[in-house]
């Protein structure tokens, strides 16, 4: 797996292992990584991923989060609760050379503890398919001040999110069995 755009394009990953069950990694396609990332710098609301702070939420290899560094954002916040995954996030922060702009935090997300960095503004959530921890996580990462009420959130899952959700949906996109859902965080969602 290589980074497939920007400024460390071409630059290989550590390689994950197939794991199995609850611990199984599911690396996002670079073909799909590529397309989502050219959205969010093509948006109708301009480029979301320059300058960004982002909260890479069930980040398994971490994949999103490099693949937005390497295409400008400032800094990433790599949340998953295996240690083989954070061991592995921890190798491609050494790898990319990003430790001065990424860090890891060890926990489930859905149960974030206080953050130590300001809010987020763009956010990529990826959780095991069909499981519906998506809103979950959003809901958390919002109480708890880890991304700013107006964030951009990009949703990986089986189905693409509902239109009546706590994202205003600007687009979407299904390749294969990844669908991907891009939308901004309505205001009345932060309680």
């Amino acid at each position: 797996m290589r980074i497939a755009g920007g400024r460390l394009k071409g630059v290989r990953l550590a390689k994950a292992g197939a794991g199995s069950g609850r611990h199984q990694l599911r690396p996002t396609l670079g073909r799909i990584r590529s397309a989502v990332l050219d959205m969010l710098i093509h948006s109708r609301l301009g480029n979301r991923v320059d300058g960004a702070q982002v909260l890479d939420l069930f980040a398994g290899t971490g994949a999103m989060g490099f693949e937005a560094l390497s295409r400008g954002a400032a800094s990433a916040v790599f949340v998953e609760r295996s240690g083989r995954a954070c061991a592995l996030i921890r190798e491609n922060i050494a790898r990319l050379g990003v430790a001065s702009c990424a860090s890891v935090c060890r926990c489930d997300a859905t149960a974030l503890p206080p953050p130590r960095q300001p809010p987020c503004n763009l956010v990529f959530v990826d959780p095991p398919y069909g499981k519906g921890l998506a809103p979950a996580a959003l809901d958390v990462a919002l109480a708890r001040n880890w991304v700013k009420p107006d964030c951009v959130v990009v949703v990986e899952e089986a189905d693409l999110m509902p239109v009546d959700g706590p994202i205003e949906i600007f687009n979407h996109r299904c390749y294969g069995s990844t669908c991907i859902s891009i939308g901004v965080l309505r205001p009345t969602a932060v309680a």
